[in-house]
């Protein structure tokens, strides 16, 4: 699908994709455009499920073996394969400059090595994406000094090696989502353990929101029909599905809440509906866009006709 509607760029993960890939295009009779998928080695200081960059990876080939020395002489020798650049990613979540200075460095430095040593000079650097944004009041991105810090790396090894700066890109993704999405969830009930601490179940979870099960994902809350009263209370915000590690949250500050209550969690527009499953045969919730006081339906609630749709 990507060589029938002309994708600008082809992202190559191993071998075995780029064998494949030169074989489609060669019976497409087409050449395709690729980066390649560059481990560089650097720590992301993310949780480990969001670590991507580091040589224990399932994404991309590791610099420190030769793997992608090995893979970007590969890649040249294909006669249906046309290696526009480099792609790297280090994670997600990232909430300072250094792992992406770090990176564009290994990456600036691997892109003079093929040159010296192959001949073959990039066009293109995506450095990826992964910036992190303001989940809680702790987190405190840095998007200005990224993009300053990393242009003064590139710039600057361009100017005392011989290297062209190459095209570069990066992945903003989540940091332009994540902050424009709010879950609205209704209070189903509530559950006192004295001493110990108060459940608020709400009518979603996980199936909505797996990003707690997964990574233990920090959110702001707040009840949004009492939004402008302060938050009062600490309460864990459990969800629907048959797990006890169905949560979206744990030690959340909101208001005092009650049966009926709507709980707003906030920054949610990224990896949530797209994450979402029908875990427990629960149907995904509506998907409504709101600008200017207007909003309008943009994914309809499912039913439960939707789910058996495909049952014989």
């Amino acid at each position: 699908m990507a060589l029938d509607y002309g994708v600008g760029r082809i992202v190559v993960d191993n071998i075995y994709e780029m064998e494949q890939l030169n074989h489609l295009a060669e019976q497409k009779n087409l050449t395709a455009p690729i980066l390649l998928r560059i481990k560089p080695g650097v720590d992301a200081h993310t949780h480990n499920f969001i670590r991507t960059g580091q040589i224990d990876s399932k994404f991309g080939f590791a610099l420190e073996t030769g793997e992608a020395y090995d893979a970007v002489k590969k890649a040249i020798s294909y006669p249906h394969l046309k290696l526009r650049g480099l792609h790297c990613h280090i994670g997600s979540q990232i909430l300072d400059t250094q792992g992406f200075t770090a990176a564009a460095e290994v990456m600036m430095e691997f892109i003079e090595k093929l040159k010296k040593e192959l001949g073959y000079e990039a066009e293109d650097l995506n450095l990826g994406g992964g910036f992190g944004i303001r989940y809680t009041k702790a987190d405190d991105p840095p998007y200005d000094a990224y993009m300053e810090a990393v242009a003064k790396v590139i710039n600057g090894f361009c100017a005392s090696h011989d290297v062209k700066r190459p095209f570069i890109l990066i992945e903003p993704g989540r940091s332009i989502a994540a902050p424009a999405g709010i879950t609205l969830y209704t209070v189903g009930g509530i559950k006192e353990i004295p001493n110990i601490r108060t459940y608020v179940s709400i009518d979603g979870g996980m199936c909505d929101n797996p990003r707690y099960i997964l990574y233990q994902s920090e959110y702001d809350a707040l009840v949004a029909n009492k939004a402008g009263q302060p938050k009062t209370e600490k309460v864990t915000i459990a969800g629907k599905c048959c797990e006890s590690g169905d949560l979206i949250g744990e030690n959340m500050e909101i208001q005092k809440c009650e049966v009926g209550d709507i709980i707003a969690v906030c920054a949610t527009g990224a990896y949530n509906y797209s994450m979402a499953s029908n875990y427990n045969r629960l149907q995904k919730p509506a998907v409504v866009f709101v600008k200017g006081g207007e909003d309008r339906l943009a994914v309809k609630r499912e039913s439960l006709d939707d789910l058996l749709r495909n049952d014989i």
